[in-house]
């Protein structure tokens, strides 16, 4: 195989746009890295979850903390999750748990989801994933509503707790509290 044919097939294997649909998780505000158990059940904890509290996963992955907060809290639960395949693959899980109604899946782009009634949003995006949602958690979200972040801050924002979380690795688990509205 020549120099040209090889770099020809390169770009068409590799280079979106080339012969092929960009996948879908190339747009993500950050690549799908499940966070741990032990950190899941700790953002929730930190979180103050109260029986039927509207709890949002921005990027919700597998499901983990929507299941958990369903489980563990009784909480209702939204994930928003951009991948066919982690969102089909959510719904499933969900509904082989028998928690239809308690928690769903939005199969869309987090950017032009509508948050307003979630008590709680749980995050883990990278900071300048954060920097950019930053002013829609400000527009939607009501006073006293929670943000919990995993590893990354929301740059602008002062956190109520900071956490480390010990384990397999360090995590850090921020938790801001919304502000009430300036009159």
């Amino acid at each position: 195989m020549g120099k040209y044919s090889l770099l020809a097939v390169l770009a068409v294997s590799v280079v979106p746009g080339f012969g092929q649909r960009t996948p879908d998780y190339v747009h993500k505000l950050a690549p799908y890295v499940a966070s741990p158990y032990h950190v899941v059940e700790r953002m929730l904890e930190l979180a103050k979850i109260k029986p039927g509290d509207k709890v949002y996963d921005l990027g919700c992955g597998d499901g983990r903390i929507l299941i958990s907060a369903v489980q563990l809290y009784k909480a209702q639960a939204v994930g928003v999750e951009i991948s066919d395949k982690l969102a089909n693959e959510t719904e499933a899980r969900i509904h082989r748990l028998g928690l239809d109604g308690q928690a769903k899946v939005i199969h869309g782009d987090l950017l032009d989801v509508d948050f307003s009634d979630a008590d709680v949003v749980t995050i883990y995006l990278l900071t300048a994933s954060n920097e950019q949602i930053r002013p829609r958690l400000e527009k939607y979200l009501k006073p006293g509503a929670r943000v919990v972040s995993h590893d990354f801050a929301v740059p602008g924002w002062k956190p109520k707790w900071v956490d480390k979380s010990e384990g397999d690795n360090r995590h850090l688990i921020y938790v801001y509290v919304m502000p009430p509205v300036k009159q």
